[in-house]
């Protein structure tokens, strides 16, 4: 009896102590899984899809459907019979969808020129901080416009001459909580151009910033540069747009408000065809409201 607890006790000492060091590796490795640094990514870098008038990287998240209403009034230096261009509108409607985290798509139609649109938006890059390092945030963007409007002879008799094609890559990155700031070199081609001289190709570089000022409320700015070579020989007087506007978060709207030079509210028109400057008060008072659906369980 004496032995046989004396054997027990051995085996029970044994096994002590071979899980002392077995535990203590599985310590070891939970350290150091925790000890690794973690990646996290940069959310809500603009608060929109839009900046003002030109897309963002934002888009919208797998389900989720965007109902989007743009509007912008007449200039104002139309003076009080127009009401300071109250008077007068201009209005683009969209839906955009989620398909999955990383790819968003849309369709619009505006009022101007009658125009209907679609487009793909790919997120390529995240930026992100830890284990993955990534300082900016990267996606492409394909639209087409097509030209409704019949007053040129052309388009009614080849419907191909109705169409552009807009590509854009969009590199943003948010700086802090406040700053986020993104370039967007454009490349727009145009079957059909208003004159002769006008080039089917245009090339332009878009900046664009935002500043938090409140947490629901930010001052977004944007510019573009439309490279022109032959600009002074063009019948019509160009001006590159810029637009200024102030984001008000309520809830599930994102409500817009800025002044711009450009009547149009894509690509091909207020990037190509901006006719209205900040120095002779050819701008207009304008607003985008979206309202986000999620089909999402």
């Amino acid at each position: 009896m004496k032995n046989n607890l004396l054997t027990s006790a051995f085996i029970l000492g044994m096994i002590v102590l071979y899980s002392i060091p077995a535990k203590s590796q599985d310590l070891d490795a939970l350290l150091e899984k925790e000890s690794k640094p973690l990646t996290t990514y940069a959310t809500a870098t603009f608060k929109s899809t839009r900046i003002v008038n030109g897309h963002s990287v934002e888009r919208m998240k797998k389900k989720q459907l965007e109902f989007r209403v743009s509007h912008r009034f007449g200039e104002l230096n139309t003076g009080s019979y127009n009401f300071w261009g109250i008077d007068q509108g201009t209005i683009h409607l969209a839906l955009e969808y989620g398909l999955t985290d990383w790819l968003e798509i849309g369709i619009g139609r505006s009022t101007y020129e009658k125009t209907a649109d679609a487009f793909a938006k790919v997120s390529i890059l995240r930026q992100s901080a830890g284990e993955k390092n990534m300082p900016i945030q990267l996606s492409y963007l394909s639209s087409t416009e097509i030209i409704g409007l019949n007053t040129n002879p052309a388009m009614q008799q080849n419907f191909s001459s109705r169409m552009s094609f807009v590509n854009q890559i969009l590199i943003a990155r948010k700086f802090n909580e406040s700053l986020s700031l993104q370039l967007t070199p454009t490349y727009i081609h145009r079957n059909l151009v208003p004159t002769e001289l006008d080039r089917n190709d245009l090339f332009a570089l878009g900046i664009g910033g935002r500043y938090k000022i409140t947490k629901r409320m930010a001052f977004n700015v944007e510019y573009f540069y439309v490279y022109r070579d032959n600009a002074i020989t063009l019948p019509v007087t160009y001006y590159n747009p810029l637009s200024v506007g102030i984001d008000i978060e309520t809830g599930g709207h994102v409500f817009q408000i800025m002044l711009t030079n450009s009547t149009a509210m894509r690509e091909g028109g207020f990037i190509g065809k901006t006719t209205g400057g900040w120095s002779n008060a050819g701008i207009h008072l304008g607003f985008n409201i979206s309202r986000v659906f999620s089909f999402n369980k």
